[in-house]
């Protein structure tokens, strides 16, 4: 059974429980603290963490949980109000994965069940090319990278371009069968030159031929 931690001093079942993570089937923990979310992350392994964008040191504990071993690998989604605030940036950088715009939106159990079903990932040397696009303006300049790993929710790259958690790229590469086109935003500084990034929902057979080719190790 998939398992649910939520971490908020708020009550978020209100908004929250109108998404999948409230249906039959999905095992929840709520936390109102840092200090209980880290023990009960631990404990009840997770295969999502909610973290209210508000949580007092929330930084703090996403950063916990992406040092631990044991919770590395997680998914860890902030829900927030209102437009994009320079803490959600900060918490993208800890190693949050995703923000989720509150009140939940059409495409909200989507993103939840790319992030509950954690996909296989490739290693995959590929050239990549991308443009950044800001503030809904048309991609400008493109960029070459190097793709260093790849699954059908995101990609790896590395790239010389100063780029910053929160950025929308535009990402183009090559598989068997022509080029992948495809919109995402970047979620993590993975290290000097690479960054890790989140796929918007893909074109229609894009992910087939993601999961063809990670699937063809």
């Amino acid at each position: 059974m998939p398992a649910a931690l939520i971490c908020s001093q708020e009550d978020l079942q209100p908004e929250l429980g109108h998404t999948l993570l409230w249906r039959t089937g999905i095992e929840r923990h709520v936390a109102t603290r840092v200090e209980d979310a880290r023990m009960m992350a631990v404990a009840a392994k997770p295969d999502i963490v909610v973290v209210d964008r508000d949580l007092p040191r929330a930084g703090k504990l996403v950063a916990a949980l992406r040092e631990d071993p044991s919770t590395r690998r997680v998914s860890i989604a902030i829900v927030a109000r209102g437009d994009l605030d320079p803490a959600e940036v900060e918490l993208l950088e800890a190693g949050a994965n995703a923000i989720l715009r509150l009140p939940p939106g059409p495409d909200w159990d989507e993103r939840l069940v790319r992030l509950i079903d954690v996909p296989a990932r490739r290693e995959a040397r590929l050239p990549v090319e991308f443009g950044v696009q800001a503030h809904g303006s048309p991609v400008g300049e493109r960029f070459p990278a190097q793709a260093m790993n790849l699954s059908r929710s995101g990609i790896l790259i590395e790239t010389t371009a100063d780029l910053r958690a929160g950025e929308e790229l535009e990402i183009e590469f090559q598989l068997e069968g022509g080029s992948v086109v495809a919109h995402g935003q970047v979620v993590r500084h993975g290290g000097p030159r690479l960054f890790g990034v989140q796929f918007a929902p893909l074109p229609e057979g894009a992910a087939e031929r993601i999961e063809r080719f990670v699937g063809s190790i």
